[in-house]
């Protein structure tokens, strides 16, 4: 049988697909460009038909139906690895939960049976000749999903790009970003509007100034992984109208800003250890023009998280320059990115991965950046730095593991350094407005020295 026949006998309408679900199943959604849109509306008119039917996915960019159709829980839950976006609304009315993970480690909850997966759900890019559906963006943590499902579904979107594997990890016999017609169960078609465009807002005068304070320790050869915001982004167009040259990318994500460096030149991979000449990410976000230059190009490749994020992956590869944001920092220099209070308003994601890896790389920094301060609705000005972390924040770098902090107010190392040291470089970055009082709050917590500056 061909594969175009195999292809046939498997394809179902959305509605047809979704009856395999059953009463107490776990539903993988994978992440982003790859959300079923077409089954999650079917499987969503399926309310009251099933019960305690539970779902993970992350980093969704369109509404769920299972959760904008089931508010009360009757039939569907959903739980996110990463809560932003659209889930993150969802969280702040109640409606969805939090999977705390590191990012390097999610693909092994699944390899390891820590999560059981009933049935996969995920959008891929149209079958080849050969029989494979090509994983496009969602390689980051897709194929242990698929690996671990006991059935298999997939949306073929046609507008959604291919994405080009690593030789290296193939001829190893990891294909992290493909599935073959043979592994799976039914095949659903339909109408999908263009891929969703993610567009960072202008970045705010504060962001510039951070991006100022790094710019610095950026050199020839330096090899980037850039976060999410504004921030980066006009880190990139800084670098682009500079005259440095050579830079990498080796990235769980990879944006506009990646894009913009390699359309002035600037994104070359040539100075790479491990996979010269490509740019090497997990997944992507970003406008139209940055998916036409991934798509079927052999110079950007995607893979599993599991590979990418891993520090001793990353410390194979010189001067790894990791950008990544946070919410808070207190004056011990622990560092919360993705709470306020109890409200979860992101994730760990790899954060800790690239903290950990840019310091196993040669001449490799790792930096986390914040505003120092923020204005609450009512137009008051509050400190990000605190003198210690007491409402709940989720602590996502501990402070062993805490180099390099930036705020618009400046940049500091905390690496090596003690308790008192910490507290006045943290005090140095903070809004100026808050010193003194970060200062009388350090001196009864025991951590401010009589010969500190002031």
């Amino acid at each position: 049988m061909s594969y175009y026949d195999q292809y046939r006998e498997k394809l179902r309408t959305p509605e047809e697909a979704v009856m395999a679900v059953k009463d107490g199943d776990w539903i993988d959604y994978t992440i982003s460009q790859g959300q079923p849109v077409l089954l999650d509306a079917a499987l969503a008119k399926r309310k009251g038909q099933v019960r305690d039917v539970n779902c993970r996915g992350y980093f969704m960019f369109e509404p769920l139906q299972i959760v904008e159709q089931d508010p009360e829980h009757e039939s569907f839950t959903y739980h996110s690895w990463y809560t932003a976006g659209i889930e993150r609304k969802y969280w702040n009315q109640g409606l969805i939960s939090h999977i705390p993970m590191i990012y390097r480690n999610q693909s092994s909850y699944y390899e390891l049976g820590y999560c059981k997966v009933n049935v996969a759900m995920m959008c891929v890019s149209p079958m080849d000749d050969e029989g494979y559906f090509n994983l496009h963006f969602t390689c980051a943590t897709s194929k242990p999903v698929l690996d671990a499902a006991d059935i298999v579904i997939l949306e073929v979107n046609e507008h959604l790009p291919r994405v080009s594997g690593l030789a290296e990890r193939r001829a190893q016999g990891i294909d992290a970003n493909r599935i073959h017609i043979s592994e799976v169960d039914y095949i659903v078609e339909g109408e999908h509007h263009p891929m969703v465009e993610i567009k960072s807002p202008p970045p705010t005068p504060e962001e510039v100034a951070i991006a100022e304070n790094i710019a610095p320790h950026i050199h020839d050869g330096a090899v980037l992984q850039l976060g999410v915001g504004g921030m980066p982004n006009i880190l990139g167009e800084h670098l682009a109208k500079s005259d440095i040259k050579d830079l990498g990318c080796h990235s769980e994500l990879i944006t506009d800003a990646f894009y913009n460096l390699y359309e002035q030149g600037k994104l070359t991979n040539d100075r790479k250890e491990l996979y010269r000449g490509r740019s090497v990410f997990g997944i992507c976000a970003g406008s139209q023009s940055l998916y036409d230059w991934i798509d079927e190009n052999p110079a950007c490749c995607g893979d599993m998280v599991s590979h990418v994020n891993d520090p001793y992956v990353i410390g194979q590869v010189s001067n790894v320059i990791a950008i990544n944001g946070c919410v808070s920092a207190d004056l011990y220099g622990q560092v919360c990115s993705e709470s306020v209070g109890t409200r979860q308003i992101s994730g760990t994601g790899g954060q800790i991965d690239f903290v950990t890896g840019a310091y196993m790389s040669k001449g490799g920094k790792a930096f986390l950046c914040m505003n120092s301060a923020y204005r609450d609705k009512k137009g008051e000005l509050h400190s990000n730095i605190l003198p210690k972390f007491t409402a709940g924040d989720i602590i996502s770098t501990p402070r062993s593991q805490t180099h390099y902090l930036v705020t618009d107010q400046g940049i500091v190392n905390l690496a090596g350094r003690t308790t008192w040291e910490r507290a006045e470089l943290m005090i140095s970055i903070a809004h100026p407005q808050f010193r003194d009082h970060l200062i009388a709050e350090a001196e009864k917590q025991g951590i401010w020295k009589r010969s500190n500056r002031r």
